[in-house]
């Protein structure tokens, strides 16, 4: 699984312009990809290090502050462009295989505790953020550890 974390100070998913979720103070903004083989456990591992991480003001956490993170899913993290003009989705996995793997790592999130507000899978949607510092990490965990 892949995760682009962007620490913000509000986020918001809009649906056919209408408001689906939004976190209105300092937090995170968690774009997730699922491949083919992720599985509960790497999602489970991915939700405890996007919650740890400490990329907050003052080296600190979700976990540590109780910011809210906005999960939105995002198939187009697995693209794959170093060939041609027109990027490839093969390695991203199907909506039927991502979908379940999302919503266990939100749930996992909720489990510890986290104020977790999300996109809506499988759906245009139109993500506004200000990213706060910039700061912006790429997280990749694969199901082998």
């Amino acid at each position: 699984m892949r995760a682009v974390l962007q620490r913000v100070t509000r986020a918001s998913v809009r649906t056919a312009g209408n408001l689906v979720a939004q976190v209105t103070q300092p937090g995170l903004l968690a774009l997730v990809g699922v491949t083919h083989d992720d599985d509960e456990a790497t999602a489970a591992r991915l939700a405890v290090k996007i919650h740890e991480l400490r990329i907050l003001r003052d080296e600190r956490s979700c976990a540590d502050t109780g910011a809210p993170l906005l999960v939105v899913s995002q198939f187009t993290l697995y693209g794959e462009a170093r060939k041609g003009r027109r990027p490839t989705w093969s390695a991203a996995a199907p909506g039927h295989v991502a979908e379940p793997l999302v919503d266990h790592l939100v749930a996992v999130l909720r489990e510890r505790g986290a104020r977790v507000e999300t996109g809506s899978f499988g759906a245009d949607m139109q993500v506004e953020l200000v990213n706060d510092g910039p700061v912006t990490v790429l997280l990749e965990l694969r199901p082998d550890g």
